[in-house]
Order: C-alpha cells, then sequence, then structure tokens
C-alpha cells in the first residue's frame, strides 16, 4: 500500500512538503530513512522535480537534511538539539504569554478552556495515539501563542513545533501518562484567565522545563544504548 496519495496540480510543492511532514510527525518516516526522489514522485503521480523543491522546504525547516550525492533523509535529534529547541521554545512561549495576558479576548480564554476538556478526555479512553496526544498538546500552546497576537511569533512557534513533535516521536514516550499531561495544563489556564502574566509566566516555564527534562533524558537513554 502506498504511504502517500497524489497531489493536484496546484501548488505541488507545499501539498507535497505537508505530506512528507505529516509521515515525519506521525513516525512513518522514521528519522534517518532515505526520501528516495523516484519513489515519491511516483507516488505523489509527478515529477521528480517538485519533490526535490518540497524536499528543500523541509531541509529549510529542520526536518530533512542533505548530503551530497546520496540525497535527502528524515532529519535525527540528539540530546543537546532536543535541548536547544526546548530553551527556544520556552523563550517564544513566555513572550506569547506575555501578549496572551493583555491581548487575549474571552473567545481565546473559552477556546483554550476547550481545548484543555480535550485533553483530559484523550485520557478517559486511554486509545489516544501518541499521535494524537501530541498534537492535541501542541494545539493547546499554538492557541496560547495566537492569542499573543503576533503573526510573527507565531510563524516562528510553527516551524519550532516540527521539530519537537518529530523529535518526541522518535523517542514516543513522553505522553505515556495522557491524565498527567492534562493535569500540567491547569495552572496555565488558571494565570490566564487572573491575566497575571507573572504566574501565567512561571507557570509555563515549569510545564516546558518538566517536558524538557523528560525528552532529553529520554534521548540520553537512546544514544547511550546506540
Amino acid at each position: 500500500m502506498s504511504l502517500f496519495s497524489e497531489v493536484s496540480t496546484t501548488d505541488l510543492v507545499t501539498q507535497i512538503a505537508r505530506q512528507i511532514t505529516a509521515a515525519i510527525v506521525a513516525g512513518q518516516l522514521k528519522p534517518g530513512e532515505r526520501l528516495t526522489e523516484l519513489q515519491l514522485s511516483r507516488e505523489f503521480g509527478t515529477s521528480r522535480a517538485p519533490v526535490r523543491e518540497a524536499a528543500r522546504l523541509l531541509e529549510s525547516q529542520g526536518l530533512v537534511t542533505f548530503s551530497p550525492r546520496r540525497g535527502f533523509f528524515v532529519r535525527t535529534f540528539n540530546a543537546t538539539e532536543m535541548r536547544d529547541i526546548y530553551e527556544l521554545r520556552i523563550g517564544l512561549e513566555l513572550h506569547a504569554g506575555c501578549l496572551a495576558v493583555e491581548r487575549a479576548t474571552e473567545a481565546d480564554i473559552a477556546g483554550l478552556e476547550a481545548q484543555l476538556s480535550l485533553l483530559y478526555q484523550n485520557q478517559k479512553g486511554s486509545q489516544a495515539s501518541l499521535e494524537t496526544q501530541m498534537f492535541e498538546d501542541f494545539t493547546f500552546h499554538r492557541m496560547l501563542c495566537k492569542a499573543g497576537g503576533n503573526a510573527r511569533l507565531l510563524k516562528v512557534y510553527d516551524e519550532l513545533a516540527m521539530e519537537m513533535r518529530a523529535g518526541i516521536t522518535l523517542i514516543g514516550k513522553l505522553y505515556d501518562d495522557p491524565q498527567r499531561m492534562a493535569e500540567t495544563h491547569e495552572p496555565i489556564m488558571e494565570a490566564l484567565k487572573k491575566r497575571d502574566g507573572e504566574e501565567l509566566r512561571e507557570a509555563l516555564r515549569y510545564h516546558i522545563a518538566v517536558a524538557r527534562d523528560e525528552v532529553v533524558a529520554l534521548f540520553h537513554e537512546i544514544e547511550k544504548g546506540a
């Protein structure tokens, strides 16, 4: 069965890049796996040129690497890279949180509360996949960033989130406890509802730092066993 579906002739590069990104984040394309232009072009029903352009786009976003005379490969991550990514995330989200305290509308806050409820619903059935749990988690944080009203910041966050999701997919363990994952968002939500900037910053810093430490530790374990 083909991993990808054929795409239309409109904006081929973007469509191909999105499908490859989804496959990487879902773990269908593994870290270090080669992206064979000929095979992909057949699956997408296109020539090799848009596939190559899509791969270049993903390379610029940090999801794909290029090796001369060998081609494109799904990026691999290490503990240091994941630590750096999370430290950048902390800086972005703390600033976005401060903006959200000032700019978030009541609709923004209601949307975040609904998303938090969805995080709790995931743990009730206990059948939610890693991909689903991760998506809903990042959706909450993206909504918070969006509530800050800075489109440029949101764009950078989206690019960073793709790297984080791809890295977490590699270890596949961060969301083993969906209940705890949902609960850790409560202090963030409460601080935003109170419009308390300092409390929100502390809640975000703690929340993301805990995730960073867990992810980095898991990557260290993988590297020791390699």
